[in-house]
């Protein structure tokens, strides 16, 4: 496994594997299980994948000690300010069953981010998470949060994707110091991503499939990928990017796809904003 290092010195792996939308108790319990067992280190889940309990549960299965595991978890926007994100927190790590997170994340930009952002920052200090970080920050947001602070987000935890590339994001996170992290790596295979035929063209050069060209895709351009599956071979498939390295050729094949729009939502929408209040 690869790793990159945060701003605070924490080594964190390259890829990692997601658990949004795997609710069942059983599946994901299994999903995170077979996860570690195929190589991933990194575990993505959060208090708003209501997953937490199975989650923890799939560590446990396992058998890989926890020293050896990077977990992440992230809090929702109704939990934000000092008092709720202690709580909040509190309540993931007993689900998990886990006397400590290697990442925690303000989930979205709103509501109380800066009491959220002293709690996790005490939270830090006090040994119960070893990196704190955001998702969903938008570059000004994000550098509002940094320069107000003692400490700056180790991670931006956004949407990347080929039709959504992030570039200057990416590349502002990078200068700032701040590890950028992919959500929706695969665009939930949206505009048929699997058979475009840019991205079909270089697999078959490198005779991977398409989805490990975009996770490498990411991993060359200082991006970690989360990517999801509840098939062990499919997970298999997709940590085994380490073997081949796209050339500059085809990085900029791959650049060239770029929409430049999200495939989900606007997270500066003022109604989309409202829907994710109303969400729980």
């Amino acid at each position: 496994m690869q790793y990159f290092t945060l701003n605070d010195g924490n080594k964190i792996p390259a890829v990692g594997f997601g658990t949004f939308q795997i609710r069942d108790p059983k599946e994901c319990a299994q999903a995170v299980s077979d996860a570690i067992q195929v190589g991933y280190r990194l575990i993505d889940t959060a208090q708003s994948y209501f997953n937490e309990e199975a989650v923890g549960e799939g560590i446990k299965q396992s058998g890989v000690a926890r020293e050896d595991l990077f977990i992440t978890s992230k809090l929702w926007l109704n939990d934000t300010g000092y008092d709720k994100t202690k709580a909040a927190f509190e309540e993931t790590l007993k689900k998990l069953k886990l006397d400590y997170l290697d990442l925690y994340l303000i989930h979205q930009p709103y509501g109380d981010v800066f009491g959220s952002w002293r709690a996790m920052e005490d939270l830090q200090k006090e040994g119960k998470v070893k990196s704190i970080g955001v998702s969903n920050f938008a570059d000004d947001q994000l550098t509002n949060l940094a320069l107000f602070n003692e400490v700056k987000p180790a991670v931006d935890q956004i949407e990347i994707n080929s039709w959504d590339q992030q570039k200057q994001s990416v590349k502002y996170l990078e200068k700032f110091g701040v590890q950028p992290e992919a959500w929706a790596s695969f665009a939930e295979g949206k505009h048929d991503i699997f058979k475009n035929p840019i991205l079909t063209e270089i697999a078959n050069k490198y005779n991977k499939g398409v989805g490990q060209v975009i996770l490498r895709w990411d991993v060359q351009r200082g991006i970690i990928p989360l990517s999801k599956s509840t098939h062990k071979s499919r997970m298999e498939e997709n940590i085994s990017i380490f073997d081949f390295e796209l050339s500059d050729n085809d990085m900029q094949k791959i650049a060239s796809l770029d929409k430049e729009e999200s495939q989900f939502f606007d997270h500066r929408d003022p109604e989309a904003i409202k829907r994710l209040i109303n969400l729980h």
